[in-house]
């Protein structure tokens, strides 16, 4: 139905800029943090805790788990290559495959980044919801996150409670 305009309503219009707005702000605030205190973007803390769950990863599967294109993966990957963070190595199985796994140096600045970055994300958001609000707010992203990434890709695979 292209071109016909929808409106919302106030409580669709509430809920829609609430999220945006967090979607504006918040990628802001945790890359200044994580650049401030561990020289790392919020992007790169990303694709090295993907790396750090996984073990190692298909350049390909690495981009896909951090909603990254491949492109912007391996440009990623190579800088943090050249600061010792990760290697690369051919896949034995498919010589097309490049595989990414983190260095010892890199598992390193990971674990020392989390806590910082944990820190941050309680003050900034989990601190100001109750236990209740965290509970409902994880139920109406659910259907939004399962619609944006049917495949499940970006990201952990975390539980339901």
């Amino acid at each position: 139905m292209a071109g016909k305009l929808t409106r919302m309503t106030a409580e669709q219009s509430r809920a829609w800029i609430s999220l945006i707005t967090t979607a504006e702000l918040l990628p802001a605030a945790l890359d200044a943090q994580l650049q401030r205190d561990s020289s790392l973007t919020h992007y790169e803390y990303m694709l090295l805790g993907a790396l750090l769950r996984s073990g190692e990863m298909r350049l390909s599967d690495l981009a896909a788990a951090t909603n990254a294109t491949l492109p912007r993966a391996s440009k990623v990957v190579s800088r943090l290559q050249q600061r010792g963070l990760v290697e690369r190595e051919s896949s034995a199985n498919d010589r097309r495959s490049v595989q990414i796994r983190l260095t010892g140096e890199g598992r390193r600045q990971t674990v020392l980044a989390t806590p910082g970055h944990f820190e941050t994300v309680h003050r900034l958001v989990l601190d100001h919801l109750t236990p209740e609000q965290l509970n409902a707010l994880s139920d109406a992203l659910a259907p939004v996150i399962a619609g944006l990434d049917p495949l499940q890709r970006f990201g952990p695979q975390l539980p339901d409670n």
